[in-house]
């Protein structure tokens, strides 16, 4: 019998994990999931790196630091060693994934640095940095869906660089991230690369959507706004399903896909479930359609693969409902506008403060090295 993860996986549902560390990859548990859980990628973040390196317990990284400190390095350039080693190593690991699914999954992220939110330029050169650092062709650069983000996405792709474009809560910005996708495939053809090793995907957020929005909804507090908590994120993303379907079906891409251009994916990500309440796999078996990415934590992972119900298809279906969910939102009064960039500022402003305290652990650790 199979597994629901294996069933997600025949679905057409790629799995991969929200969580990354020396230790994972070195006792062979990276392994172990993509051989028994269906794993197929791995996604990182600031926060994800913060908790693997200053984790007291976890001892991988001490000698490294130790001679890094000797060498002189800075904090900045002591995390960009660990980090870049880090996903070069598990790339390596997914190189036989990568290979088997024609160069489509195999894949592993690193994020550029969060203080680059709003600067196009200084994604753009750490973006070619990081590339040229790790050189594995199954490598994704995160690159935030700010406003500063949009024309750095679209220089990157056209450098031949996969992306993984992350923080993105609503569909018109989704809308954009597409057609800065486009633009940068439009740039690379004509700069003859080769549009075939160009990859990306395209990180919409679930969870955060129902927490910010149920929270509204709350001091509402009248029947029809109760009525539509929990429904939020995943109208949001059926939709967000429908503008992927809708807009690589039109011309413009179906022009870049015959001259040997992927589709850009939509993943879903923060798909662990904030309110005790819900189901603990209700952002995974409520999210499958084929040619979608779920990354998941590790918790949400196990609870999937011990007793998620997958069903087939559970979005294509849903487009009517979820537009009668927005149209419920409004009648309520949500400003849906304002939460998706409340929670945009607050995605932001997160990652920036994880990065600034891993950046201030490691500083205190190269100092006790010296």
């Amino acid at each position: 019998m199979s597994t629901p993860t294996a069933q997600l996986a025949a679905a057409g549902v790629s799995i991969w994990l929200d969580d990354l560390s020396r230790t994972r990859i070195s006792s062979g548990n990276l392994a172990e999931l993509i051989e028994s859980r269906n794993v197929v990628g791995v996604t990182t973040n600031p926060t994800i790196f913060a908790n693997a390196i200053t984790d007291k317990s976890n001892t991988s990284y001490d000698a490294q630091v130790t001679e890094l400190a000797a060498s002189g390095a800075s904090a900045e350039e002591a995390v960009f060693a660990a980090t870049t080693q880090d996903v070069t190593a598990a790339l390596d690991v997914f190189r036989p994934v990568w290979e088997q699914s024609g160069h489509v999954d195999g894949r592993v992220s690193i994020e550029v640095s969060p203080d680059l939110a709003h600067d196009t330029d200084g994604t753009v050169a750490q973006a070619k940095e990081l590339w040229a650092k790790i050189d594995r062709p199954n490598l994704l650069v995160k690159i935030p869906a700010t406003k500063a983000g949009l024309p750095a996405i679209a220089e990157a792709i056209g450098a031949g660089i996969s992306v993984n474009v992350t923080l993105i809560f609503s569909l018109e910005r989704y809308a954009a991230v597409i057609d800065a996708y486009l633009t940068g495939l439009e740039t690379a053809k004509a700069a003859g690369i080769d549009l075939s090793t160009i990859e990306s995907v395209a990180s919409f957020f679930v969870s955060r959507v129902d927490t910010e929005t149920d929270k509204r909804l709350s001091a509402i507090g009248t029947d029809a706004a109760e009525a539509l908590k929990s429904k939020a994120g995943l109208a949001n993303a059926r939709l967000a399903y429908e503008l992927f379907e809708q807009t690589f079906a039109g011309d413009r891409a179906k022009a870049l896909r015959d001259a040997g251009a992927n589709l850009q994916r939509p993943l879903w990500a923060s798909t662990g479930v904030k309110d005790p309440a819900l189901p603990d796999t209700l952002y995974v078996t409520e999210l499958v359609a084929p040619g979608v990415v779920n990354t998941m934590p590790e918790k949400t992972l196990e609870a999937t693969f011990d007793h998620g119900v997958v069903t087939g298809d559970t979005i294509t279906g849903g487009y009517d409902d979820a537009r009668a969910v927005f149209a419920g939102l409004a009648e309520v009064g949500i400003d849906f506008d304002d939460v998706t960039q409340v929670l945009e500022d607050e995605g932001v402003a997160k990652f920036i403060d994880s990065w600034h305290d891993l950046l201030t652990q490691v500083a205190e650790g190269l100092e006790a090295q010296r």
